[in-house]
């Protein structure tokens, strides 16, 4: 064996994989093999070993990636690149019920513009809520480009809660990006446009078509965004793009970049030179620099007025307060990143080769000197370049976005057009290293790497192109984001994985370990507004009722393995409201709940109570079934709804029974339930004899299973009822049922057993 393959098999013993063991599967010649036939090395291996979560094991990282035309967001794990989950946001989502339950329902709409529903989203950049610049793992935010609006995600269930529409904006791309403290979040407009909803000619583009940049508050207490509360500043027809909020000694203040400040319009129908060619003219576009800080202190004083039910500053007031300066910046730029420390800002732009830094000790100078080199035709000061910049790097074609390592002054730039990263020192200004990827990288994301103490560790690439590194699919490829390993001088690539769902555009990533999501809901429990659901229904409650409203209201509940009620009778024409509460106390008991041609698809999670409500236009049989395989017998939990013709009279007469049972049949499932009921004491025995209170998972298990053994104890009184009145028919069904119940309560309890053996859980004295 050659001395790289003794390398490699040293550092496999290291995993403790063993190598000499002839019994061990993972021998030595077994990984050369393995080697040479998938033409492995040993830097593929290392980079396996890097990235590979054992059985069982978690991340130590979550990635939250926005979902481009997807609307959604999507959830992977650092370093395995594991995909999650996809979280609804602006678009209907059908595996978790949303834009298919009622409440949910009532979360995209409060996303209409104009009374119309928007049920797609451009997503783009995810934020998460801070604590002096510290993510706290509470919430997290998102923006839809093609129609302006933010999402608040509450994680302490991966759920959105709220959209909200930006009055004045007509598109939108510099958003989500919050203040240290999550005061505010900032969102920067696109395209220029008209404030007021009627018809402007493009002749008058310079006098009423505007940009903006908007502060969006946030009450921490109820976990909303208030609109109420929120200002706008009303920015020239500049098309703003990414932003950031200063930290340290740059708190209270927000920087917004800008492209086609030339102020250009296209139409290459009325012979005129495309968008493209007018706003590129210039070498230099504009950052604004807004003072959001003092800007709020206006709104409270009750200085500023209000328009479309939010705070307006328009230009010249904001000029006059001191709130707004601009700087010269790089043509195109698309990213503006402020250091974790607060005194740097780093500007890149598309068309040009340089990552520029600007001094925040510098701007603040030239801000209480007055020292401007003019103003722009809009009348807002404009800090001369030489005034603000600290320094500028030479750091490859088309740089775009910055990430901040937690080594002082090292960060890391995307580079578009050379796809690569560059490492380099923006103190010193100096590369410090280049990493080629595949292809055209776009953003790019570090472990933390908006806050004030980034972790480095690990970087993700962002690309826009795949081209040849998966398998063909068809014309339409995944994305790419490529996992690197920045922990060393020298930059490694470790992972591609390909990502099959929008054009995922800015990715955030945060410790694990700081995220306490719930694994079940408070009985009878509405997620999207976090109270408890009026149509809350506990176990033996279930009901039909006709109400005022001239609604069916069906009250019912879900739990292994069966729908309650399992029917439901309807007459043609009426509406119809059918809520649903899962019954279920153990994690990862979801139940589905589908009907047939209604446009009905439910997610149940423990303790969650939804809703959907339908007109039975039609009279007809539709079956209706639980979509998740939740049991044994998931294919046994089903229903029927019947819609009855108006004025049907029932025909006299019984349901015919499919089999006949007997005595004989009765005593044979009755031995088979005294069986199972020992193997459950048996169970039980080993629970009870261990330290099982100490485990929240396993008590959730075991009053689940309490839950079942009693309706057990009650189908086998019926059954008993039944048998002493001779009638073997309902006396074999019941104790079938005894039995469901009985196989249900084996099945928490074993699960609770063997999470108890794999914790080291301790027998009592």
């Amino acid at each position: 064996m050659n001395n790289s393959l003794k390398r490699v098999s040293a550092l496999v013993m290291g995993f403790g994989i063993g190598l000499g063991a002839a019994t061990n599967a993972w021998s030595q010649s077994s990984l050369e093999e393995v080697m040479k036939d998938r033409g492995l090395t040993q830097k593929d291996l290392l980079a396996a070993a890097k990235t590979y979560t054992p059985t069982g094991g978690r991340d130590e990282y979550l990635a939250f990636s926005s979902g481009g035309q997807s609307g959604q967001v999507i959830v992977y794990g650092i370093p395995s690149m594991r995909i999650l989950k996809y979280i609804g946001v602006f678009t209907p989502e059908p595996w978790q019920g949303y834009g298919f339950d009622d409440e949910s329902k009532a979360v995209l709409a409060q996303g209409r513009i104009h009374g119309k529903d928007i049920n797609f989203g451009d997503t783009h950049h995810p934020a998460f809520s801070e604590t002096k610049g510290e993510y706290n793992g509470r919430y997290l935010f998102i923006n839809d480009k093609a129609n302006p609006r933010l999402a608040v995600i509450d994680l302490h269930d991966f759920e959105t809660k709220q959209i909200v529409v930006n009055p004045f904006m007509k598109s939108e791309h510099g958003g989500a990006f919050v203040t240290p403290n999550t005061e505010y979040v900032m969102e920067a407009a696109q395209y220029a446009a008209p404030f007021a909803d009627e018809f402007v000619p493009l002749e008058e583009f310079n006098e009423k078509y505007r940009g903006a940049v908007t502060y969006w508050k946030f009450d921490d207490k109820k976990g909303r965004l208030d609109p109420e509360m929120s200002f706008t500043f009303e920015l020239p027809p500049y098309s703003q793009d990414l932003s950031d909020a200063g930290k340290g000694p740059s708190m209270g203040w927000g920087f917004t970049n800008s492209f086609c400040s030339e102020r250009y319009v296209g139409g290459i129908e009325r012979g005129r030179p495309p968008f493209e060619a007018g706003c590129s003219q210039k070498d230099t576009d504009f950052l604004h620099v807004t003072n959001w800080k003092k800007a709020a202190e206006l709104v409270a004083a009750g200085k500023v007025k209000k328009s479309k039910g939010s705070y307006m500053i328009p230009m010249d007031q904001a000029v006059k307060e001191g709130l707004l300066y601009l700087i010269p910046e790089p043509k195109s730029p698309h990213g503006v990143d402020v250091s974790p420390d607060g005194t740097h800002i780093i500007v890149s732009g598309k068309l040009d080769s340089h990552a520029w830094v600007y001094s925040w000790d510098k701007i603040q100078k030239a801000i209480k000197n007055k020292k401007f080199e003019g103003k722009d035709p809009y009348g807002i000061p404009i800090i001369a370049m030489k005034d603000a910049l600290h320094t500028q790097v030479q750091v490859g074609l088309g740089p775009l976005h910055t990430q901040y390592d937690a080594k002082k002054c090292v960060v890391y730039t995307s580079i578009y057009v050379d796809s690569m990263v560059t490492k380099w020192d923006y103190c010193e200004g100096k590369v410090l290293d280049q990493l080629h990827i595949h292809y055209n990288i776009g953003h790019l994301v570090a472990m933390e790497g908006d806050s004030v103490s980034p972790d480095g560790k690990y970087l993700v690439s962002l690309n826009k192109l795949a081209i040849d590194r998966f398998n063909p699919v068809g014309p339409l490829h995944p994305q790419n984001h490529q996992l690197i390993d920045i922990s060393g001088d020298k930059m490694q690539l470790l992972y591609d994985m390909p990502l099959p769902l929008g054009e995922p555009h800015y990715v955030v990533a945060i410790k694990a370990d700081k995220l306490k999501p719930v694994v079940r809901y408070k009985s009878g429990w509405d997620s999207r507004t976090d109270t408890k659901s009026p149509y809350k229904t506990r176990a033996g409650r279930e009901k039909v009722v006709r109400g005022e409203d001239g609604v069916v209201h069906v009250y019912g509940t879900v739990i292994r393995s069966h729908i309650t009620p399992e029917i439901i009778e309807v007459e043609e024409g009426e509406t119809v409201s059918i809520h649903l509460t899962n019954l279920e106390r153990a994690e990862d008991e979801t139940h589905g709940f589908a009907l047939y041609s209604q446009n009905v698809n439910l997610s149940i999670e423990p303790g969650k109570t939804v809703s959907a409500t339908f007109k039975a236009e039609r009279a007809g049989v539709f079956p209706y079934y639980c979509t998740e395989f939740c049991s044994a017998l998931h294919l046994e939990m089903q229903g029927y709804l019947l819609v009855k013709p108006k004025g049907y009279v029932a025909k006299a007469g019984k349901i015919q029974e499919g089999t006949k049972y007997t005595q004989a049949d009765y005593d044979k499932q009755v031995k088979t339930n005294v069986d199972t009921q020992a193997v459950i004491n048996s169970v039980v025995g080993f629970i009870t004899s261990h330290n099982y209170k100490d485990f929240p998972e396993v008590v959730a298990l075991v009053e689940d299973a309490t839950d079942q053994l009693g309706f057990a104890e009650e189908a086998k009184k019926k059954s008993e009822t039944f048998a002493s009145k001779g009638d073997y028919q309902n006396a074999t069904l019941w104790a079938g049922q005894w039995w469901q119940y009985q196989v249900k309560t084996a099945d928490l309890g074993l699960r609770a057993k063997t999470f108890l053996e794999e914790h080291g859980a301790k027998k009592v004295k």
